[in-house]
């Protein structure tokens, strides 16, 4: 059976990343299984409802990859933000107004466009490629967006932007350019290595969460409060990680606690919960692009083995049955 990553393979996994984010539990400040955190407009059915109406977004995102992939990967840019637009009012008319999604569509809508660009010319899919992928197909953007951000008159901006005329945060603009640092340095690393020790997807995708509050600047934050907010939600995170997080007992009970002291503080790390979203997504794709690999490998080493057969016409003596 082939393994190909398809354009509808890649939508899936975002899809599940998107599913994956919000299903995990508990998160403090922010919407789950059990509460919706610091949020009184939204809910975890909201964000069902959102990704439902996000599905087959993703695919085309990857689809528009594979078209395009005999141009420069910088080329695809205006046809994502042309897509992106759409996903943005599916979005926003399956919760009525209300922003679940931007964040991800944004990051996930790169990614997959990159991977479906990457995946047609044959080269790897690994993290570090796609985000390199990403870093080339934005440049520029940031500062583009940050300028514009600059003439606005304030009260047109949007929070993203009112928090980089006043702290010089580039949000996740900066961090696509970059090619995620946050998700490739922190995340990343510390996903898979709670992958590996036995932790389930929750398990892992919680502490990964708590890592990403603690050694980011969540601008979600930052948008809600002030410096100081943040500073306090980031060594809240950090006691909890000393407790254990999801791996010990009073690490779980510190975790419910801390999210009721977030929504009551009325903070919500929403970038960060942005960046589990891409974590989860660049660690199964990767998984997926090497069972993609091994499977070509094993049929290309079959297709020389059955023309080796063919060729010596001596099926005993060469060993072929």
């Amino acid at each position: 059976m082939s393994h190909a990553l398809t354009p509808k393979k890649i939508g899936a996994l975002a899809h599940l990343a998107m599913l994956s984010e919000v299903s995990a539990t508990p998160k403090p400040g922010l919407v789950d299984r059990m509460t919706n955190g610091a949020h009184d407009d939204m809910d975890f059915f909201t964000f069902l409802a959102s990704a439902t109406a996000l599905r087959t977004s993703f695919d085309t995102f990857a689809e528009l990859g594979r078209a395009h992939a005999k141009e420069p990967v910088s080329a695809l840019l205006p046809h994502l933000q042309a897509a992106g637009i759409i996903a943005e009012r599916q979005m926003f008319a399956a919760t009525h107004g209300v922003n679940t999604h931007k964040g991800m569509i944004f990051s996930l809508g790169l990614l997959s466009g990159t991977a479906g660009w990457a995946g047609a010319r044959g080269e790897s899919i690994t993290a570090e490629h796609l985000c390199q992928l990403v870093s080339e197909l934005t440049h520029g953007l940031t500062a583009a967006a940050c300028e514009e951000a600059r003439q606005k008159p304030a009260g047109e901006r949007t929070k993203g932007e009112a928090v980089y005329v006043k702290y010089g945060v580039t949000g996740v603009r900066g961090e696509a350019e970059q090619g995620f640092p946050s998700v490739r340095n922190l995340a990343l690393p510390v996903y898979r290595a709670r992958r590996e020790d036995g932790a389930s997807v929750n398990d892992a995708l919680v502490d990964t969460l708590l890592a990403l509050i603690a050694g980011t600047t969540d601008t979600n934050i930052l948008g809600r409060h002030d410096m100081e907010a943040l500073h306090y939600a980031q060594a809240a995170a950090r006691r909890v990680q000393s407790l254990g997080g999801m791996k010990t007992p009073e690490g779980r009970q510190a975790l419910i606690a801390l999210d009721t002291d977030f929504t009551q503080r009325w903070l919500s790390p929403g970038g960060s919960a942005d960046l589990i979203a891409v974590t989860y997504f660049l660690y199964e794709i990767e998984k997926y692009g090497k069972k993609t690999e091994k499977e070509a490998s094993v049929s290309s080493a079959l297709t020389s083995v059955a023309e080796s057969c063919s060729l010596s016409r001596l099926p005993l003596e060469g060993g072929c049955l």
